[in-house]
C-alpha cells in the first residue's frame, strides 16, 4: 500500500489549474496554426492570426488565455493500491482548486446554488469523476470548463433505429445552432452509447484527449472525420464570421448501452478547450 498526503494532492490540483488556464496542449496549438494556414479568406484568416496571437501572449505575460478559466472538473483514476492520508480525497482536490484560483488570480465563477446564484468565492466546488483502478498511482486530468461552449452542448437519447447518417446530422445541428457562441473554431466531444448520465460524462471525457490521436476502433476514427469534414461544411466559421475552421477536432468516445438505446452527447469546447494530465 503506498500513502500519498492530502497536501501533495492540493499542491498538484493547485499547480495544474494555474497551468491549464495560461497554457493550451500543444496538439491544440498546432491544430489552431493548421486553420490559420487553411483559411484563404481575409477575414476567417485574421481571426485565426488573432487567436494565435493571443495564445503566445498567453504565454509570454504569465496571464490566462481566456477570460472565463472555467468550472474546473477533474477526472482522477486512483490505483487501489494508494492510502490517502492527512485528508480527504476530494477535500484535498477542492482545497487544490481554491488555492490555485486565488493564487494564479484566476476568474472565480462558480455560484453555491442555481438559483440563489451566491458566488463561492473560490471556485470550489469542483466537478469530481474518479475511477478505481490498478496500480499505486493517481492520474489526474483537470479540465477548466466555460460556459459559452458548456452552454451550447446537447443531448439526444436516439433509439436503435438511428443511423450513423442521423447521428451525423445531430452534431451538425448542435454546430449551427451554437454559431459563435462557443467561439469557434470548437473541439467537439461526443459520447455515444452508456445511459443518459455516462453517455455525457464520455463526451466530456473525449474533449480530454489528444486532438492529434484519433478513436482506437478504426470505425469510430472514420466517423470522426466524417463529423469533422460535415460540420467544417457548414460556414459557421470562426468566431462564428465564416470559413471553413468552424471546429478543430471530433472526438468520439463510446460505450455498452441497453438494447432499447442509443443515447448520443455534444459537449462544444471552445478554441481553447483546456487540459492537463499528471500522475501522482
Amino acid at each position: 500500500m503506498r500513502e500519498i498526503k492530502a497536501e501533495e494532492i492540493t499542491g498538484l490540483i493547485r499547480e495544474m489549474c494555474i497551468t491549464a488556464n495560461k497554457i493550451l496542449p500543444n496538439d491544440l496549438c498546432g491544430k489552431i496554426e493548421q486553420g490559420f494556414e487553411s483559411e484563404k479568406n481575409e477575414l476567417p484568416k485574421s481571426i485565426m492570426k488573432t487567436i494565435c496571437d493571443n495564445l503566445t501572449c498567453a504565454k509570454e505575460l504569465d496571464i490566462p488565455i481566456c477570460q472565463d478559466t472555467g468550472m474546473a472538473v477533474i477526472f482522477a483514476e486512483i490505483g487501489q493500491g494508494v492510502h490517502i492520508v492527512g485528508g480527504g480525497f476530494e477535500d484535498a482536490v477542492n482545497e487544490g482548486v481554491r488555492q490555485g484560483y486565488t493564487d494564479g488570480l484566476l476568474r472565480k465563477s462558480v455560484v453555491i446554488d442555481p438559483l440563489k446564484r451566491v458566488n463561492t468565492n473560490d471556485n470550489t466546488p469542483a466537478v469530481i469523476h474518479t475511477r478505481i483502478v490498478d496500480g499505486d498511482k493517481i492520474k489526474f486530468t483537470v479540465a477548466p470548463k466555460g460556459f459559452g461552449s458548456e452552454n451550447m452542448s446537447k443531448i439526444k437519447m436516439f433509439t436503435p433505429s438511428a443511423t450513423v447518417e442521423d447521428i451525423v446530422s445531430f452534431v451538425v445541428d448542435v454546430v449551427k445552432t451554437a454559431g459563435g457562441n462557443p467561439c469557434p473554431p470548437m473541439v467537439l466531444g461526443i459520447g455515444i452509447g452508456g445511459d443518459f448520465e455516462q453517455c455525457a460524462y464520455l463526451s466530456k471525457k473525449a474533449l480530454c484527449r489528444n486532438v492529434s490521436m484519433r478513436n482506437s476502433d478504426p470505425f469510430y476514427a472514420e466517423l470522426e472525420e466524417k463529423m469533422l469534414k460535415a460540420v467544417n461544411e457548414t460556414n459557421v466559421g470562426p468566431q462564428g464570421f465564416g470559413g471553413k475552421t468552424t471546429a478543430l477536432a471530433v472526438n468520439i468516445e463510446k460505450s455498452a448501452t441497453h438494447i432499447a438505446g442509443l443515447p448520443v452527447s455534444v459537449n462544444v469546447g471552445c478554441h481553447v478547450t483546456r487540459h492537463i494530465m499528471k500522475i501522482l
